[in-house]
């Protein structure tokens, strides 16, 4: 990892990917900033999405929804959320057609665009207690798995939880923990510890998203709700259209992350 990204402005952020220079994942980038998932959706689709958000806080805890059409997040003046993610997803149908570095050619006056919170934002915690993140020091994406529980449904939206893993020492465990239960609009405390089959995890060397690490001796895998959850929930609902970021690729906003913190 580009070690000097950790101390970047969400503004310089947001340029360096307007100007091409910057296209991966935001683990360890803007330390002390709020990243957040993306999805975006016509507005006859909105309102199902938004309560299947309520729905499902865990998986999907609101940040912010922007009114139709509306391209700036509040909370981070000078953003623009078509361009200021290094990757973007368009499903059609529920299908994958494309990822694209920006999406303002595609840009309807209808969408609206939500901000699900993103365990990327509590990392910044751990690591200042002094607790390792193995795919942070390895400038690795975090990896995530599709599983084999259901969320709750909402309208049309319907389909089953996507997690995030990161190894731990056993030790450690109680006090990630007590960490991560401070931050319950960016996932929260881990949804589970140990044996991925319990999830329905076939195995953790093949994650269905970002990439995997060494789980070494000691350590225990750890379990989040993942804001990639929509993007599988896409698939078996499919939606007409629905943009969201790639997995890992963020929107970092300008939210900072000690105002999230109970």
């Amino acid at each position: 990892m580009e070690r000097a990204t950790t101390n970047w402005s969400p503004n310089t952020l947001w340029e360096e990917i307007r100007g091409g220079r910057f296209r991966r994942h935001t683990s360890g980038v803007c330390s002390g900033y709020a990243q957040a998932n993306l999805v975006i959706l016509p507005k006859l689709e909105a309102l199902d999405f938004l309560i299947f958000c309520q729905r499902n806080p865990r998986p999907c805890p609101l940040l912010d929804v922007l009114e139709p059409g509306e391209t700036t997040p509040p909370s981070s003046p000078g953003a623009d959320i078509r361009t200021d993610l290094p990757g973007y997803r368009l499903f059609l149908d529920g299908e994958l057609a494309d990822e694209r570095d920006q999406i303002t050619d595609l840009w309807q006056n209808d969408w609206v665009s939500f901000l699900l919170g993103c365990s990327f934002t509590f990392e910044w915690a751990l690591i200042g207690a002094g607790i390792p993140l193995r795919h942070v020091q390895e400038g690795k994406n975090v990896a995530m798995y599709n599983t084999g529980i259901a969320c709750r449904p909402a309208g049309m939206f319907a389909g089953n939880m996507v997690v995030s893993m990161r190894p731990i020492l056993a030790s450690l465990i109680p006090q990630v923990v007590q960490i991560c239960s401070r931050f319950p609009s960016v996932h929260g405390a881990p949804i589970h510890v140990g044996e991925p089959a319990a999830l329905g995890i076939a195995d953790l060397a093949a994650p269905d998203y970002g990439e995997a690490v060494a789980i070494e001796c000691g350590e225990l895998p750890v379990f989040w709700a993942c804001g990639v959850t929509p993007q599988l929930v896409a698939r078996h609902s499919r939606p007409p259209v629905m943009v969201t970021h790639a997995p890992g690729c963020m929107f970092v906003t300008e939210i900072p992350n000690q105002t999230l913190a109970r």
